[in-house]
């Protein structure tokens, strides 16, 4: 008997998650816990994380997991880490359902850097405007280049005031617009944007209308993960999920 635990929080999970639910293949759906109302899903859903390895091991022995799809966020490194030690021990099969990093073409101004420690020093300027749109768990660390006004776009209102000298708070939920982000930047006169290549469509329209616009983007690329087996759309897991269970 299959069952199959996909780890979400992406727009390729969800789509997967329909997918698999349509097929009436058994599947958990597993959300980190990081979003206060996490989307729906047609399938049974658990919220929280496992507890390092360890956990994830557990839960799959007493939940007989036969497949593992990690449709976690790019930047979820420690997660994707994490199932890769799972499935080791546990002998189950994992693949990961990726999307593709985004790409600059001769009409950008990016500044590559390689982690938010980098993209703080890169804002080492006269007082800006920044929007960064980066999530909420790394918003302390620009408290170090107090000079700008932060423009912060999350998925939630946060409980505390992030420790920012001065910032704007706008609540969104992607996918985002070009017109909307056209809107976005001009109306809170945006000069920078710090954010991550997560890549795929919900979120691109930023770098749309920074190109319309002419700003410069502090790109954060993202972290490197051991060699794994990818698959980048839904029918390439549906794929994987037959071939593998035989």
């Amino acid at each position: 008997m299959i069952n199959v635990l996909i780890l979400g929080g992406t727009s390729e999970a969800s789509a997967l998650a329909s997918a698999i639910s349509e097929c009436e293949i058994p599947a958990i759906f597993s959300y980190a816990g990081r979003v206060k109302a996490p989307k729906a899903q047609p399938l049974p859903t658990r919220v929280g994380g496992f507890g390092g390895v360890a956990g994830l091991v557990a839960f799959i022995k007493q939940n007989q997991i036969t497949h593992i799809v990690d449709a976690t966020h790019p930047f979820a490194s420690q997660m994707s880490r994490n199932v890769l030690a799972a499935a080791r021990q546990t002998g189950v099969p994992a693949i990961a359902l990726t999307r593709p990093a985004w790409a600059s073409n001769a009409c950008d101004n990016w500044q590559h850097v390689a982690s938010i420690e980098e993209a703080v020093r890169a804002l080492e300027c006269p007082p800006q405007r920044v929007l960064l749109a980066i999530g909420r768990m790394h918003l302390a660390a620009f408290s170090s280049q107090p000079q700008h006004h932060y423009v912060l776009r999350l998925v939630d209102q946060p409980t505390t005031p992030p420790p920012l000298a001065h910032f704007t708070t706008t609540v969104d939920r992607g996918p985002f617009t070009l017109e909307g982000d056209l809107a976005l930047l001009k109306n809170q006169r945006i000069e920078r944007i710090v954010c991550k290549n997560a890549g795929g469509e919900g979120a691109i329209s930023k770098l749309e209308a920074t190109r319309t616009l002419g700003l410069p983007v502090v790109m954060i690329e993202r972290p490197t993960l051991p060699p794994r087996h990818e698959a980048h759309s839904v029918d390439e897991v549906l794929v994987w999920l037959k071939t593998s269970y035989g």
